[in-house]
């Protein structure tokens, strides 16, 4: 059986920017796949690929076995898109919104009908139906995005960014959405994060940070490579406190962010070896198991930070 998503050695530039620097991934059928990354780190460059959107300089992307810029006809017909920016007609009803939706893939009548009614009865929608979209909350607002591109009974949904923009409760909803949504119709799923909670969601993710893959498995894998505990200390002079760290202790020491970080499997004990010795330097200690931002932290050498592209 071929990969939902099969991506093999894709380049991509921007003038002298590079957006893409030699990606390659796949993403299992049914499978829940993220790229996580700080913004300007190459997510929506790879998203806008997978949507037959851009071509890339070099490599290929296959969607669905079908390639995404030789095929690209092929590829639409069976993906569904929910972008990052609203592209609802805020005036229109959210029944009169799928109905253009789905008269662009074809659909009409009795068939359109019946594809409306499953979408927002899956979503709960069916007592919003002739609402205008306008005075609709945020959150379901994007459930009506997501009844959109369901309309055509994608095998893969492709998401960017899709809960920029909402409250942690309507973001919460969301991905119940999802998690429904999958259990249903068993659909693949793609999407795009700068959030650590959505990535967590995953099944697995791909890290990527200035356009290059630096990590790739299950959040949990992931974490447990960096270890079982993160130390981090904060002090007035840090880089002075890394050295003193590194000079007493055979370990590896990042500053991050103005904090001294430590990836380690015995936390506590290494802290009462330091605390005598850093006592009078440090100004506040914890010690955390790690996340996925300490997964970044390691494979970078820098902090999470959400740049401008």
């Amino acid at each position: 059986m071929h990969a939902a998503i099969d991506v093999q050695n894709v380049s991509h530039r921007f003038g002298e920017r590079v957006a893409l620097d030699g990606i390659a991934l796949q993403v299992k059928v049914g499978e829940m796949y993220g790229l996580l990354g700080p913004n300007g780190g190459g997510k929506t460059t790879l998203f806008r690929m997978l949507c037959t959107l851009l071509t890339p300089d070099r490599g290929t992307i296959r969607v669905l076995g079908k390639n995404a810029v030789a095929e690209a006809r092929e590829v639409r017909a069976r993906i569904g898109v929910v972008f990052q920016q609203p592209s609802l007609d805020a005036r229109l009803t959210v029944l009169e919104n799928l109905r253009h939706q789905g008269h662009l893939y074809g659909l009409k009548g009795h068939a359109l009908a019946q594809r409306i009614e499953e979408a927002l009865d899956m979503m709960a929608l069916a007592d919003r139906a002739t609402d205008r979209v306008e005075v609709l909350s945020g959150g379901l607002q994007r459930r009506v995005e997501l009844c959109k591109s369901l309309l055509h009974r994608p095998e893969v949904l492709i998401f960017d960014e899709p809960c920029a923009g909402l409250d942690p409760g309507a973001r919460r909803g969301f991905w119940n959405d999802l998690d429904i949504l999958r259990r249903a119709w068993g659909t693949t799923l793609a999407l795009t994060t700068h959030f650590m909670e959505e990535a967590e969601r995953c099944d697995r993710i791909g890290i990527l940070d200035r356009g290059r893959l630096i990590a790739e498995g299950t959040p949990e894998a992931l974490k447990r490579e960096v270890g079982r505990e993160v130390i981090t200390l904060e002090a007035r002079d840090p880089e002075a406190l890394r050295l003193q760290i590194e000079a007493a202790v055979d370990r590896g020491v990042q500053v991050i962010d103005g904090q001294v970080r430590i990836a380690c499997n015995d936390g506590q004990q290494l802290l009462a070896e330091l605390y005598p010795r850093l006592r009078e330097d440090v100004r506040a200690m914890t010690v955390s198991v790690p996340t996925l931002e300490d997964v970044f932290v390691q494979r970078t050498g820098h902090g999470f930070h959400r740049e401008e592209a």
